[in-house]
């Protein structure tokens, strides 16, 4: 679980995450003004009501005059609904930002978690990734919501008020503040006990969130192994763990409130304390007593709030570190946008090349020279699964690579699309008749709009099945049909209810494993691709379908440059050249007839498939190991 813990929260305020956070307020710069004014305002508003009563006991009670308690009554009654208008503005508006803000954050970062290489991925959590887009991005809204322009009021309304009872009296004025030391301690001690609250809160969420997402992705493991009551346990465990985490800031609150509450009791009893001598000597008028017992009581309901906004603000700026942490995860060589810098020489043939390429199906001509990759597992000793790996795949060619699991051929692929960076060595792609460039020196998007990829894991969206089949292309429903035939998909596709239009689960569990490859091989067809990546593709299908699909890769690899990773020996024996690899080593190389003839690790892995030798289980078994 320690991937999804939250870390210790730092600092309540960091200058450098405030500024960074204000570029996108900027945007919104009036309506964050707008709600400042009107908060302002409503403090200001909070002054009337004392002063009425003031003048009401004051003036208006001893002299009779009944018509100015009624215009008094009537002012504060106008007063009260103009409070009333601005908070609700301001309200408004304080929503409006944060949720602009909210907005931009989450495409940024939506955007920039896309262009991160796979091996980003392999290193962080999901759930992880899941929470900085939404609860850490929610966290700063309460910020600008709850919290700056909030605060700012409170602060504004503390000052006004805070003059206003020295101008109408500084002796009762000290009588009040003398409770702030009480109340400061007791925000400090909430302050810090809720900060530990709050973290905990997050940290069992998260413990939740990541057993729910891993339960729910295995649920048929778990049924399957009857594991229904235990993991309901552990589940149970975590729940209780996250309430007893909740309770604790619940028991928080039931001290601070309480406690601020008395605090302000004493303010007040100080002040009738204070003022009865003075009053009973006529040196105080009741007016100015019962106006300060309103201003005190309006003094501290900001005060109170503005520890909460402190929390707000630390749990912010908390999020806002690991937002920005995230946003700052260099995309990498194997992300690169557009704006990549490509080599002087090459740019004018890969652009004309490209160009030609799309939609043509002219190839490209691939090369490996000299690859050494290793995954970064943090060991000091790299543990390399590919050395060395040269060839070269030709338009109008079919490159298939076999060899043992754990051989290096996925990784081939992964290079090949720009997942990841091979440490020694470089993979070159022609385009055309152009000159050979380095993948490194074009654009991703570039590079992986000639391909077509279709893995043996295959993925689909929860969309229907036209989207689903037209994910690179912007072909019309005809096109769509016509990409489905050429594989076999229509049958498929024809059983369902709606047909294009039909919607599929969440990675397309509502059909079989085969009826989702066969969509992805429509997918592939669909794009037009200059280079086909088939990685084990037909692992899943059966022996109608497979031929089916031999029959519709025959006319789409015609003058395209195919590298296919397979299985199934039996499915690429008419291959131009396949690469046998052995602990990331190209062993063999050559033609199916011969490999066969030369009686080497192909050969004992063939006639293993095929079932031609007795002797080949044993003999196959010792070439692997």
């Amino acid at each position: 679980m320690s991937g999804h813990e939250d870390e210790v929260l730092g600092a309540a305020y960091d200058a450098r995450l405030a500024r960074r956070l204000l570029r996108y307020v900027r945007p919104y710069g009036p309506l964050a003004a707008a709600a400042v004014l009107l908060l302002c305002g409503a403090g200001a508003l909070q002054l009337v009501g004392p002063a009425i009563t003031r003048w009401v006991v004051d003036v208006a009670l001893p002299a009779h005059d009944l018509a100015g308690v009624r215009r008094a009554a009537l002012l504060f009654v106008v007063a009260l609904v103009a409070e009333f208008g601005f908070g609700y503005g301001e309200t408004v508006l304080t929503a409006l930002l944060g949720q602009r803000v909210m907005r931009d954050l989450r495409d940024e970062l939506f955007a920039h978690l896309q262009r991160l290489p796979v091996a980003f991925f392999d290193r962080s959590p999901v759930g992880r990734l899941v929470t900085r887009v939404t609860s850490d991005v929610e966290a700063l809204n309460e910020l600008f919501t709850s919290g700056v322009v909030a605060g700012l009021g409170d602060l504004f309304t503390l000052l006004a008020i805070g003059v206003m009872m020295f101008v109408v009296d500084w002796r009762l004025a000290l009588a009040a503040l003398a409770a702030i030391p009480g109340v400061l301690l007791a925000s400090r001690l909430f302050q810090r006990s809720v900060r530990g609250a709050y973290r905990d809160i997050r940290t069992r969420l998260a413990r939740i969130n990541a057993f729910l997402q891993e339960r729910l992705t295995g649920m048929r493991v778990v049924q399957a192994f009857g594991r229904e009551r235990a993991e309901r346990d552990t589940f149970d465990g975590l729940n209780r763990a996250h309430l007893d985490a909740h309770l604790k800031s619940i028991t928080a609150y039931a001290l601070y409130f309480p406690a601020v509450e008395l605090l302000t009791t004493i303010a007040l009893a100080l002040i009738i304390v204070a003022a009865a001598d003075r009053v009973h000597r006529g040196l105080l008028s009741v007016g100015t007593v019962a106006a300060f017992l309103q201003l005190v009581r309006r003094f501290f309901q900001p005060l109170q709030d503005l520890s909460e906004k402190y929390n707000i603000l630390q749990a912010a700026m908390a999020a806002a570190e690991r937002i920005f942490e995230l946003l700052d995860t260099p995309v990498g060589g194997g992300s690169s946008t557009l704006s990549a810098p490509r080599s002087a020489l090459a740019l004018p043939s890969v652009g004309a090349s490209v160009e030609r390429g799309v939609g043509s199906g002219e190839g490209v001509t691939v090369s490996f020279q000299d690859v050494w990759f290793h995954y970064d597992t943090g060991s000091a000793t790299p543990d390399w699964v590919l050395k060395g790996v040269s060839f070269e795949a030709r338009p109008n060619e079919t490159v298939a690579i076999v060899g043992h699991t754990g051989a290096g051929k996925s990784t081939i692929v992964n290079l090949l699309m720009r997942f990841y960076e091979p440490q020694r060595g470089r993979i070159t792609v022609a385009f055309g008749d152009g000159p050979a460039v380095d993948v490194r020196e074009l654009a991703v998007d570039t590079l992986r709009s000639l391909v077509g990829y279709v893995q043996q894991d295959i993925f689909l969206f929860a969309g229907d099945v036209a989207s689903n089949v037209r994910l690179s292309s912007a072909i019309d429903d005809a096109g769509v049909r016509a990409a489905l035939a050429s594989v076999g998909a229509d049958r498929v596709v024809a059983r369902l209810p709606g047909e294009l239009s039909y919607a599929l689960g969440e990675r397309g569990a509502s059909l079989s494993v085969g009826e989702r490859q066969l969509l992805a091989f429509a997918r592939a067809v669909a794009a037009d691709p200059a280079l086909l990546l088939l990685d084990e593709a037909t692992s899943a299908v059966d022996s109608e379908s497979e031929a089916l699909i031999q029959r519709a890769l025959a006319t789409l690899m015609r003058g395209r440059t195919t590298i296919a990773i397979a299985h199934r020996l039996t499915t690429i024996v008419g291959a131009d050249q396949i690469l046998v690899l052995h602990h990331g080593q190209v062993v063999e190389r050559g033609t199916h007839a011969a490999l066969l003839a030369r009686r080497g690790l192909y050969e004992r892995l063939y006639r293993l498939q095929v079932g031609e030798s007795h002797a080949a289980p044993v003999a196959a078994t010792q070439a692997v190991t």
